[in-house]
């Protein structure tokens, strides 16, 4: 089981714990975790971890296709887990990206703020 994360925190349990998740909670979970850490942030992990915080120095119209390809390589260790589309939109001046996952026949979809 997971650590359940929301916006980069745990979420509390209401009893001094955190949440933990299951089956494609917990899937989504590891997906949300991988995409939000820094690749590299981890010496002893170089693996984990995602580079879409390069994603602002890039050039507008390269964006899309920089996302997908970290989300891939991000998510490349996970079995199971097929990555369907990978939208990348601007909501209220902030670039939002939403990734739509299948795994074991489940949808899953992750979204966060870059």
């Amino acid at each position: 089981m997971e650590l359940m994360m929301q916006n980069g925190d745990y979420v509390s349990d209401g009893r001094g714990g955190v949440k933990r998740s299951e089956g494609g909670e917990e899937i989504l979970q590891r997906v949300l975790f991988q995409l939000s850490a820094r690749r590299g942030a981890f010496p002893l992990l170089p693996q984990v971890g995602s580079e879409l915080w390069r994603l602002p120095r890039a050039k507008e119209q390269q964006r899309a296709a920089l996302a997908a390809q970290y989300v891939s390589q991000a998510l490349a260790g996970e079995r199971d887990l097929e990555i369907d589309e990978c939208v990348l939109e601007e909501r209220e001046g902030t670039p939002w990206l939403t990734v739509r996952l299948t795994w074991q026949g489940t949808p899953l979809e992750a979204e966060l703020a870059l």
